[in-house]
């Protein structure tokens, strides 16, 4: 049967229709609860860190990043947690550059991510992150939904952990089929249970969410690096000829079969 283009749609990884991703910053040493909290439900997080601050009192230490988040994904948070709205250029580039060099020794992996301090940013920062390395950006801005997002350096979350609901958990593990791909993007600070009293929420939501076999487990790095490939995808005009130009595997719905297109292949659906 001929395959239309309108036949072809992309999925996660392993053929999933839902990810779910985290992400906490400031790098407080209530993380290390978080993070076995974390472990225990089998979810991926990216912690966005601020290097500055580590060693102080109430901070992780800089000797235990590598070990601690070993099954995350670590990022920029800037050197000292500025606004950056009140920088000059200069001083951007010292608190981004330098942030990364520092969390890259301490972690010994590329650091390439980072979230807005006090979720405050211009263009002009927007550019020099990106000059310096940085591929995706995290704001503060709830968008209450599951898509994705339209530009990784404005990259607004679904919500805020106390935003986190029931009702919108239902809503995600349940999705309408007009939805094809959810992204359920968490974040907050993991101090911020602590303060609150209520270590009990981030654990109920990952009990809920967790161990899923419909849904990836992902760091920010990783759906940034499968999206961007989707988007990469070249297809013929009549949609017969796929060609993967990224080092990625992609999985897509044919109809109703599922389909992986390997780095740097090209193939034809109606073979």
């Amino acid at each position: 049967m001929k395959i239309r283009i309108g036949d072809i749609r992309f999925l996660f990884p392993e053929g999933k229709d839902k990810a779910l991703t985290f992400s906490y910053d400031d790098a407080r040493d209530y993380d290390r609860r978080l993070v076995s909290i974390f472990d225990k439900y089998q979810v991926k997080a990216t912690f966005h860190l601020n290097s500055g601050t580590l060693n102080m009192d109430g901070y992780v230490t800089a000797a235990e990043v590598k070990e601690l988040y070993v099954n995350h994904e670590v990022a920029c948070h800037a050197v000292s947690h500025p606004f950056f709205n009140q920088l000059s250029k200069t001083q951007m580039v010292a608190e981004i550059y330098e942030d990364r060099r520092a969390l890259e020794q301490c972690c010994g992996k590329l650091v390439r991510g980072m979230s807005y301090p006090f979720g405050e940013y211009n263009e002009q920062m927007i550019r020099t992150a990106s000059d310096l390395g940085i591929v995706y950006n995290r704001t503060v801005g709830s968008t209450m939904d599951f898509s994705l997002p339209a530009d990784f350096m404005k990259w607004n979350p679904t919500c805020h952990h106390m935003q986190v609901t029931d009702a919108l958990m239902e809503n995600f593990l349940n999705a309408p089929a007009y939805r094809n791909l959810s992204l359920f993007y968490i974040w907050g600070h993991s101090y911020e249970f602590e303060d609150a009293h209520n270590w009990e929420h981030i654990s109920g939501i990952c009990e809920k969410l967790g161990g899923r076999e419909d849904v990836w487990y992902a760091t920010n790095i990783e759906i940034y690096e499968y999206v961007e490939a989707m988007r990469a995808m070249v297809m013929s005009a009549d949609g017969d000829l796929l060609y993967n130009p990224t080092a990625v595997t992609l999985y897509l719905r044919v109809g109703d079969r599922v389909v992986t297109l390997s780095p740097g292949r090209c193939q034809s659906l109606n073979e």
